[in-house]
């Protein structure tokens, strides 16, 4: 089993901190992404997904795939990604896929999914439209930690789905992501789909993003609001006061 790989089979699968269910959920993979299995604990496997990121999960989520599915960018597929759809599996059972889920050769029933031309056309990598993406597809959708769909995501997981929409790839961690692309002056500087970085740590350690609509407006995924909100910097709350009190530095990835 340890070097091969596997495909979920159900809408998600958590990514855990440590082999057992009551652990951290750190991240997810969607149905129809591939992972590679670096070792076993049990029914529980110790795995990396495309985006090079590694936890456990359970086997129960998985089924085999091919070595030639892992290597494809699973946002890059040149087959159907769900926009939020239904689909009828191989076992005639109904699932509800989140944004993000390869479709591969399940039977859609109801629900949007493009495949690679169509969402080229639809979401291309351009600040305007990734901004747009990142405040409608994701709005009403609730904090969770390890969470990258609009069912529930977590401040990074947002960033890196809504820039995979758009080709691009990003790093699934905050920190990660705040090593990408280059510098940006200052808050003033501020462009669509610049990247704002946060830390509440003594070390100083990356621990929020949030993307840039422009000068004065971010969109993010945040606990203190209970998930995705947009937030107006000219015209701060105690909440947005006290998140810019965090504020580091902003990153600029797509140039």
């Amino acid at each position: 089993m340890i070097g091969t790989f596997v495909a979920v089979k159900t809408p998600l699968a958590p990514l855990l901190d440590e082999p057992r269910a009551s652990a951290t959920q750190i991240s997810q993979l969607l149905y129809g992404h591939c992972a590679k299995i670096l070792r076993r604990d049990g029914a529980w496997l110790h795995a990396r997904g495309g985006d090079g990121y590694e936890g456990w999960m359970h086997e129960g989520y998985t089924q085999t795939c091919l070595e030639a599915a892992f290597d494809e960018w699973a946002w890059g597929t040149r087959g159907e990604l769900s926009l939020g759809c239904s689909v009828r599996d191989a076992g005639g059972g109904t699932l509800d896929l989140p944004l993000g889920a390869v479709v591969g050769s399940a039977h859609r029933v109801s629900g949007r999914t493009l495949d690679l031309d169509h969402r080229r056309e639809t979401f291309p990598a351009d600040p305007e439209a990734i901004v747009a993406s990142a405040s409608g597809l994701f709005q009403g959708s609730y904090y969770q930690w390890g969470g990258i769909t609009p069912w529930g995501t977590d401040c990074s997981g947002l960033v890196q789905s809504v820039f995979a929409l758009h080709g691009i790839r990003l790093p699934r961690d905050a920190s990660q992501q705040a090593l990408e692309g280059e510098n940006v002056a200052g808050i003033e500087e501020l462009q669509p789909a610049d990247l704002l970085f946060f830390s509440d740590r003594e070390d100083g350690k990356i621990t929020h993003v949030a993307i840039a609509m422009g000068a004065s407006r971010i969109v993010h995924a945040a606990l203190g609001r209970g998930g995705h909100r947009v937030e107006n910097l000219s015209r701060p709350d105690d909440y947005v006061g006290g998140l810019m009190y965090r504020f580091r530095f902003a990153r600029r990835v797509i140039a």
